[in-house]
């Protein structure tokens, strides 16, 4: 089993367009890591407002509505060309801020523009390379392929955090800008060698399309297909909910709660993504063993458990433990998502079903800012574990809601 499951893991590799997208997506997800991290301490400590902390992170999420038409695009166009482009986008930010940084002009409205300029481009990115695996791989390969390929965001929280927080802690911004601006362009070349199938579409046809029609076609075949559109609530309430503790808001953990630096802060979000990392591994082993709808719900669930007994931590120990279990139980359940989504959609709405998916990350901007409203009113504690008991119960509820079609072992969103 052990060589059959090593086998698996590695079978993306087999693929020349994989060698070149994995370490392409690692690079990119090293900058975004290290971008968030050292921003979102910037913006705590010069401001010293929570409410400005949650306000840099929702700029962030800034162009999730444009994530439909990024997919429309690569549908039309190839997603490794809007990849591409996305990414060259990254490094020309990320090169402004370090010359501010260098020149020591850097203020808190220079990052909020550039938070900006970033969100409307970023939260297409993940659906982008999802897209493009689905793309560019066999599909008996699919689950394997999508773990694996999780492995390069969860590792990059991890060396992302901890080299990002030790750079910054050493040698100030100037220098971990230049780092980030680097892992951008690196990234943004790597993918050049990613390979971009040609769609068989006429392109008169194309031309006389509407970007409109498409965005309705993908919102009516989500609409449509039950085990879809139970994904996308899921997906939305999570971003709503889950995503906000273990993102936006650690800096403000960190610093009031348990009042650690931002060493600390970088342990905390590296034990988040060393639970992703091994939940994706778990999940690239298992490869076609794993029935997604089942494994999307069940795990759902666990992992707002595992963020309950986060919020009822009073040591950052504890804290560490809690997110690793948070971050291990996020992977079983999102993985399994994306395959099943990307395995219904078949080529024609690959991109748009991709794009529609990521519209759910509107719902991180609405948790941080309600959050940060809630801290200030009834404190972390009380507006966190809000948060979890929410989540389990709409969770549940969609699981009874969608039962007939998530929970059968032969419902074909459990089809391996």
């Amino acid at each position: 089993m052990s060589l059959l499951s090593s086998s698996a893991m590695l079978a993306p590799f087999r693929v020349r367009s994989f060698r070149f997208q994995w370490p392409a997506d690692l690079l990119t997800s090293w900058g975004i890591e290290m971008e968030n991290l050292v921003l979102g301490w910037y913006i705590l400590v010069e401001t010293g407002s929570v409410l400005a902390l949650t306000l840099f992170w929702a700029l962030q999420y800034l162009g999730t509505l444009l994530a439909p038409f990024f997919g429309m695009a690569g549908d039309r166009i190839g997603h490794r060309t809007v990849l591409c482009a996305m990414r060259a986008a990254y490094a020309l930010i990320a090169s402004a801020v370090t010359t501010l940084a260098f020149i020591g002009v850097l203020q808190p409205g220079y990052v909020f523009a550039a938070a900006a300029l970033s969100g409307l481009i970023r939260p297409s990115d993940q659906g982008m390379r999802n897209a493009l695996v689905g793309e560019t791989m066999p599909a008996g390969t699919l689950m394997a392929t999508m773990g694996v390929s999780r492995t390069t965001a969860d590792s990059a929280r991890i060396a992302g955090a901890l080299f990002g927080a030790g750079l910054f802690a050493a040698f100030g911004m100037g220098p971990v800008y230049l780092a980030i601006t680097g892992f951008y362009a690196l990234g943004f070349l790597l993918t050049l060698g990613v390979a971009g199938r040609r769609r068989r579409v006429d392109a008169a046809l194309i031309g006389r399309q509407s970007l409109w029609r498409e965005l309705a076609e993908g919102l009516a075949y989500v609409w449509d297909t039950p085990c879809s559109l139970a994904a996308m609530w899921l997906a939305f309430l999570v971003n709503l909910t889950a995503f906000p503790l273990t993102s936006g808001l650690l800096p403000y953990v960190a610093k009031s709660i348990y009042g650690i630096g931002q060493t600390g802060l970088g342990t905390l979000v590296a034990s988040t993504a060393l639970g992703s990392l091994l939940g994706s591994i778990a999940v690239s082993l298992a490869g076609r063993m794993i029935r997604p709808a089942r494994m999307m719900i069940v795990f759902a669930l666990a992992w707002y458990a595992a963020l309950l007994a986060f919020v009822q931590m009073e040591e950052p120990a504890g804290g560490r433990f809690a997110l690793l279990l948070a971050g291990f139980t996020q992977s079983l359940s999102l993985v399994p998502m994306s395959v099943m989504l990307l395995t219904s959609a078949g080529e024609r709405f690959r991109g748009r079903v991709m794009g529609v998916r990521m519209l759910a990350i509107y719902g991180v901007p609405i948790g941080l800012l309600i959050a940060g409203v809630l801290i200030e009113r009834i404190g972390f504690a009380w507006a966190a574990s809000l948060y979890c008991a929410i989540g389990l119960a709409l969770t549940a509820l969609i699981a009874l809601y969608w039962r007939a079609d998530l929970w059968p072992r032969d419902a074909p969103a459990n089809w391996r």
